[in-house]
């Protein structure tokens, strides 16, 4: 795997695919700067070498050629502050003016093209376009994991024209790593926590990991159609009566392949969906009707807390309960901690998927994790054993 290691940069031009899709507020400001500061490094090791930077991202979903409200230049001043360097940005991706800003940058520069995808050909993965952004560089560096599982012109088709001279920088050569971790440990035991409101969108992950964990803690929503289909009372709890069947399939499988299910013992129920609600703690499979689960209850969370103490890797993927709601989010905050102290224990902890990375940021848990990925979707194709488009590009 040829990283960013691999290379001195010096006098080279590197082409750098970022992944700088940062939330902005009305007054466009960069409200999450997490993915900038997630490629400094890679772009520190192109400027210290003595190379010039030039970044590449999308912003958004413009959907008709350039939109004020998509364009790069409102998150300069966000960029510059995080690197503590000016930064050259240019209003176009490809053609003369941005070639002539390239042909007088010097050694140490960082260039921020704009918007990629004010090109329809971005998207399209068209080759001509790659060509004309391949021309900038003599590099290429892929470091957008949130983009990977895309085979866009800048992502993956860029890369053909850079048959010896391309890489991962260091923030995908670590998401890699990690999830490989993950997937090919020689350490056990290794425990996969599965929440979020369906067992369908995690079917095809399950299916992958099984062969590879010890331990799987379902929680979240999809809990309901394991119990309903194991015979419980799940009141008005979310469930997907068509999924019932897979449910005990599932519980199958984990069976034949020594994979221990922890499905929740008890549970915080509500008569409605609501901080405001009233609520009590009762048998996860024995929920009266007008009841929904919301959260976990304490004899599940004493149940987990030793399984996750003992694991050697752990994989967080979907909170336990709608930590949304204060009054339900004790479970995924306990979850959370257990990870927390595990890890500093040795453990080895990924967190990955928009919920349990929103969780860990919202409940101040994110330093105390080995890793928390920025790529959701990349990442759970990844997990489904799926071999993205820009990872593949650089490896070929």
């Amino acid at each position: 795997m040829k990283t960013i290691k691999d290379f001195n940069f010096k006098n080279q031009k590197a082409i750098v695919r970022v992944d700088f899709n940062v939330p902005l507020d009305a007054d466009f400001n960069v409200t999450d700067d997490n993915r900038i500061v997630a490629a400094k490094p890679t772009i520190e090791k192109i400027t210290n070498d003595g190379g010039i930077a030039i970044l590449m991202s999308h912003l958004g979903r413009p959907k008709n050629g350039p939109e004020d409200k998509f364009s790069l230049k409102h998150i300069v001043s966000k960029v510059e502050e995080v690197l503590g360097k000016k930064v050259t940005f240019v209003s176009d991706s490809v053609g003369a003016e941005v070639e002539a800003v390239v042909a007088n940058a010097q050694p140490g520069d960082v260039i921020l093209l704009e918007n990629l995808r004010f090109y329809a050909e971005e998207e399209k993965g068209d080759e001509n376009y790659a060509k004309q952004l391949a021309n900038l560089g003599d590099v290429y560096v892929n470091d957008a994991f949130g983009t990977a599982h895309r085979a866009h012109a800048s992502t993956t088709i860029v890369a053909q024209f850079f048959p010896e001279n391309k890489c991962f920088g260091f923030l995908l050569a670590k998401e890699i790593e990690s999830i490989d971790k993950v997937l090919n440990s020689s350490e056990k035991p290794v425990t996969a926590v599965l929440g979020g409101s369906k067992v369908s969108s995690k079917i095809t992950i399950i299916e992958n990991i099984l062969d590879k964990i010890d331990h799987m803690i379902i929680g979240g929503g999809m809990t309901f159609t394991f119990i309903k289909a194991l015979g419980g009372n799940i009141g008005n709890s979310i469930v997907e009566d068509d999924k019932l069947d897979l449910a005990l399939e599932i519980i199958e499988k984990a069976k034949a392949k020594n994979v221990q299910i922890h499905l929740p013992i008890d549970m915080i129920i509500a008569d409605r969906f609501s901080n405001d609600a009233n609520t009590q703690i009762v048998n996860v499979n024995e929920i009266p009707d007008g009841w929904q689960g919301l959260d976990v209850g304490p004899k599940t969370l004493e149940s987990l807390k030793p399984v996750i103490a003992e694991s050697k890797i752990i994989l967080w993927n979907g909170p336990l309960g709608v930590f949304e709601l204060e009054k339900f989010s004790q479970g995924t905050i306990s979850l959370g901690n257990f990870i927390a102290e595990a890890t500093a224990n040795g453990t080895f902890s990924l967190v990955g998927g928009g919920d349990s990375v929103a969780a860990v940021k919202q409940f101040g848990l994110e330093p105390k994790m080995s890793y928390v990925s920025t790529g959701g979707g990349a990442m759970l194709e990844m997990l489904e054993g799926k071999t993205l488009p820009g990872i593949a590009a650089i490896l070929k």
